[in-house]
């Protein structure tokens, strides 16, 4: 999570003063004008991430444009795909690496499409709760190194991981999830030619050819600490993840890559038949159960454990 401009020191010096600052929190019970008192989470656990809230801002307006017209991206740039409603969209990283959030609409439904620089992680939202249609914003707070959201309706604050509210008054309502694709701008483009692709006009002033998180994927540091952490792969390695019937399962891509870059795996989640179709060199992948695709997460290894201890992980054992 950074604001316009934070570099990594200035990200460690925000983690320092994330820890100094907790004490304080558990007994204030209040972050960046959030009251935790009630939160589903243990509050200890939950810290600054430096930006106040809404200092790294949603886009609540978006604008678009034709494939045509964003020359400036790369093949081999990384967007976060969605098809909706017979619409499809495809959302730069470079630009969510910056905002975070984007309140959008598929034809007349609201959706929250939100991303996490620090895992990995895009997770788009159905924007309607118990009958509410809600619009987000970046609170400028973390647990397990994720973003919370909150919703500028009641105020609540939103787990982007867990999927549901942790505090406020729309605690314990969940947030229904709905696929999306972390894959290569030229992948996607060719698989829907007639995407739109959200545009730099923002309304925010962001060098978005610069990536604030520069090295970040590659480095096994972590900027904040989270809650439970597995070395069994590199903190940053892509995983598919996917919780299904209250089973959790990772498909990292270096197991994956061990079949072949581009493949497709028969697995069993519980009781269900799942296919996963993937390709480990681009780190792109889906869950499929017929010719339904589930919701997924792509994301990184880190992320997933911290948020799914207990989780089932897919491996392949080569041959000695």
């Amino acid at each position: 999570m950074t604001g316009k401009g934070l570099t990594w020191g200035r990200f460690y010096t925000a983690w320092i003063c994330a820890l100094l600052l907790v004490p304080l929190a558990v007994s204030a019970r209040t972050l960046n004008g959030f009251d935790l008192s009630d939160s589903l989470l243990y509050q200890g656990h939950i810290m600054p991430g430096g930006p106040a809230k809404d200092g790294i801002p949603a886009i609540d307006r978006p604008v678009f444009e034709q494939p045509d017209q964003a020359a400036w991206l790369k093949p081999g740039s990384r967007v976060l795909g969605v098809v909706h409603n017979g619409i499809a969209k495809a959302y730069p990283i470079a630009i969510l690496n910056w905002h975070e959030i984007v309140n959008d609409r598929f034809s007349d439904e609201g959706v929250v499409v939100t991303y996490c620089p620090l895992c990995g992680s895009g997770v788009v939202y159905r924007a309607r709760v118990a009958e509410q249609s809600l619009t987000f914003g970046v609170s400028g707070l973390l647990y397990n190194s994720d973003v919370l959201l909150y919703d500028r309706q009641t105020g609540s604050l939103w787990s982007q991981l867990h999927n549901y509210a942790i505090s406020g008054p729309m605690k314990g309502q969940p947030l229904a999830q709905l696929p999306s694709s972390h894959t290569r701008w030229d992948r996607w483009r060719e698989q829907h030619p007639q995407t739109l692709v959200l545009s730099r006009n923002t309304g925010s002033i962001r060098d978005y050819n610069r990536n604030p998180y520069s090295g970040y994927d590659e480095s096994p540091l972590l900027f904040f600490p989270v809650e439970f952490m597995s070395r069994a792969y590199h903190p940053k390695e892509r995983v598919i993840g996917i919780e299904l019937d209250g089973i959790a399962k990772a498909y990292p891509f270096a197991e994956l890559a061990k079949l072949g870059d581009n493949g497709v795996v028969e697995d069993r989640l519980g009781s269900v038949s799942v296919v996963i179709e993937y390709d480990a060199e681009q780190r792109d992948g889906k869950v499929l159960q017929g010719d339904r695709e589930l919701v997924s997460t792509n994301l990184f290894w880190f992320a997933w454990f911290a948020f799914h201890p207990q989780t089932e992980v897919f491996t392949v054992e080569e041959d000695k």
